[in-house]
């Protein structure tokens, strides 16, 4: 049976149910489009959305993965870095003298100084510098000799089996009737400090810090 489109205005809105078949099959047509356009954008687009989000998050563990892969691969380097590290530090730690070995070691300088042929007009130990685990003691000395007596006594200083530096060195004629030349310098020596010293160090920090509040 042909549809006559002409007849469409003439159809009754309340009474779907005397139009003709065709019709009908047309309007069925139509809603299930609807439907099936409303289904997409609001159900499959949220899928795409949803799906979107996963990827982003995909790539992201991947990356974090990698990442902590890398880490673990290198742990085995890591772990040899730190044992490199932990017994340079002992070895370091070991050339800094104990409290009751400083007054030897101030006895090496300057015996180190008398044997490089320097005649010593200072040698004045100063007040310690605390410092995290350790401490710093300076030294002013004064010594009258020449180039090469204050080169062998540089020579002999660093050659101590412990950490001594020589700093804010400065080199002058003796004047007067002495041929010499002066070197004034700062000596500085350091040791380690015990155990009962970095907890009252501790101690007395927090102290501080409590006054302060």
């Amino acid at each position: 049976m042909a549809l006559d489109l002409s007849n469409l205005n003439q159809l009754d809105f309340k009474a779907i149910g005397t139009w003709p078949v065709a019709v009908k099959a047309i309007l069925i047509a139509v809603l299930c489009a609807v439907v099936l356009a409303l289904g997409y954008f609001l159900h499959i687009q949220g899928l795409r959305e949803e799906l979107a989000r996963a990827v982003a998050m995909e790539q992201t563990l991947k990356t974090d993965f990698e990442g902590k892969q890398s880490k673990a691969v290198a742990l085995d380097a890591y772990k040899q870095q730190m044992k490199e590290m932990e017994e340079s530090f002992g070895t370091m730690l070991r050339q800094l003298p104990s409290k009751t070995e400083v007054e030897d070691l101030l006895i090496d300088i300057s015996q180190t100084g008398l044997g490089a042929g320097l005649t010593f007009d200072l040698f004045k130990p100063d007040r310690e510098t605390p410092h995290e685990f350790y401490a710093e003691l300076p030294i002013a000395i004064q010594v009258t000799g020449g180039y090469h007596a204050f080169g062998a006594f540089a020579s002999g200083v660093a050659a101590l089996p412990r950490i001594v530096t020589l700093q804010d060195i400065t080199i002058k004629t003796a004047g007067g009737k002495s041929e010499g030349l002066v070197m004034v310098a700062t000596a500085k020596t350091y040791r380690y400090l015990a155990a009962d010293e970095i907890a009252a160090k501790q101690a007395a920090e927090k102290g501080k810090k409590g006054k302060r509040r």
